[in-house]
C-alpha cells in the first residue's frame, strides 16, 4: 500500500508549475486529500475550474487555503491533520531577486521557517522542501536566499527528528517551461516574428522537465533520513544550443545577443566539492548526507580532518552535454513545447 493512501498532502505554492504537476501524477491515486496553500486567490479559482473540468471524479479531493508563508498564522491554520509537504512556495526569478533582495529573504527564508515550525508543532510525518542548483556557491540573492533556506531546513530536521519527523530537501536545476523558463519566452519571441535573445551561447545549464521534478521529490520523500539533500543526475546543454533546438521546432527568426542578466552565472552547480565528500551515488540520484556534528567544536579542532574537498564539483558543465539533436528530444518530453506544437496556445 502507498504511504500516501488516505493521506492528506499539502503543497505550498501549489499553484505553480510544480503543484500542477503533482496533481496530475497523484489526484487520480487513492491519496485523501491535496491541499494547495498560495496566496492567489485568482490562480487558485483557475485552477479549481480546471480540475473540475479535467478530473470529474476526483477533483473534490483538492482543498484550496489562501494564505501566505510569510504569514506564520495562515500557514498554522491549514497544517491540520496534514501527513505530507512538499514546500514550493518561493521567489524564483534572479533577476527580482536581485532588485529585491529583502523580498527572497521574507518568501524563502523566514517563509520556510514560518512552514516548518507549522509542520513540527502539527505533527507533520514528512516534509520535501525543493531548492535549486544556485543554492550551491551562491553569488545572486535568489541562490543566497535559497541556500540559507537550506540551512533553515537542516536546523529544522534536527528538531523533527527528535519528534519522529523527516524534513529533508531537494534541488535541481532549470525546469524546463515552469513559470520564468526561457523556453516559452523564445517560443513567444519566434511567434511574434522576433528574433530570440540570448544572454551567452556558451552559458550552460541543467534541463530536466516538470515530471523529472516530481519523481525526485518522490525519490527523496520516500528515502529521505533527516536533513539529507537529494539531487537528480541530469543532462544540460548551452543556451546557444538550446536556442538552435527550439528554432529548429519553431522556426528561425534569428538571435540577438544581450549578454547576461543580473546575477547570472556562466554555469550552475548542482552538488559543491564539500558536499561530494558526504554524497551517496544512488543511481538516478545522489545523496548528500546531514552533516550530524553537534556544536562541541573542540574535538573537531583537536582531531581535525584531513580532507575537505571532493576534487571538483557537480555542474552544469562537466555533467553529461546534449547536442542540438538530443535537446529538441529532451524539450519534446514537455506539454508545453508539445502542446505550442499542436497550436494550443498558454495564456
Amino acid at each position: 500500500m502507498s504511504a500516501f493512501s488516505g493521506a492528506t498532502l499539502m503543497i505550498t505554492g501549489g499553484t505553480g508549475s510544480f503543484g500542477n504537476t503533482v496533481l496530475k501524477h497523484f489526484l487520480e491515486t487513492d491519496i485523501g486529500e491535496i491541499r494547495i496553500f498560495s496566496r492567489d486567490e485568482k490562480k487558485q479559482d483557475d485552477m479549481r475550474h480546471e480540475l473540475q473540468a479535467k478530473y470529474v471524479d476526483t477533483a473534490k479531493k483538492v482543498k484550496f487555503y489562501v494564505g501566505d508563508v510569510r504569514d506564520p498564522q495562515s500557514i498554522a491554520d491549514a497544517m491540520h491533520g496534514v501527513d505530507y509537504i512538499f514546500h514550493a512556495a518561493a521567489l524564483k526569478q534572479v533577476p527580482s531577486c536581485e532588485f529585491f533582495p529583502m523580498q527572497a529573504v521574507k518568501t524563502n527564508v523566514e517563509g520556510t521557517d514560518n512552514m516548518l515550525h507549522a509542520a513540527i508543532n502539527a505533527g507533520v510525518k514528512r516534509v520535501v522542501c525543493l531548492s535549486t542548483d544556485k543554492a550551491a556557491y551562491p553569488i545572486n540573492a535568489m541562490g543566497i536566499s535559497k541556500a540559507m533556506m537550506e540551512h533553515v531546513i537542516y536546523a529544522n530536521a534536527r528538531v523533527a527528528a527528535e519528534r519522529g519527523g523527516i524534513i529533508c530537501c531537494t534541488r535541481y536545476g532549470n525546469v524546463m517551461c515552469s513559470r520564468g523558463s526561457v523556453i516559452p519566452l523564445f517560443i513567444d519571441q519566434i511567434h511574434a516574428g522576433n528574433p530570440i535573445t540570448i544572454t551567452d551561447p556558451n552559458m550552460t545549464r541543467f534541463l530536466m522537465n516538470l515530471d523529472e521534478a516530481v519523481e525526485l521529490v518522490h525519490f527523496a520523500f520516500e528515502h529521505a533520513n533527516p536533513g539529507d539533500l537529494f539531487i537528480q543526475k541530469a543532462d544540460a546543454s548551452t543556451i546557444g544550443d538550446l536556442a538552435k533546438a527550439v528554432q529548429k521546432l519553431f522556426g528561425d527568426t534569428g538571435t540577438n545577443i544581450i549578454g547576461t542578466r543580473h546575477g547570472e552565472k556562466l554555469c550552475e552547480t548542482l552538488m559543491t566539492r564539500e558536499e561530494r565528500l558526504r554524497s551517496e551515488d544512488m543511481g538516478n540520484y545522489f545523496r548528500v548526507t546531514a552533516d550530524n556534528r553537534d556544536l562541541n567544536y573542540d574535538k573537531y579542532f583537536v582531531k581535525g580532518e584531513v580532507h575537505t574537498m571532493a576534487d571538483e564539483a557537480y555542474t552544469s558543465h562537466n555533467t553529461q552535454r546534449l547536442d542540438v539533436e538530443e535537446t529538441i528530444k529532451k524539450i519534446m518530453t514537455t506539454d508545453y513545447v508539445k502542446e505550442e506544437l499542436a497550436g494550443i496556445r498558454h495564456n
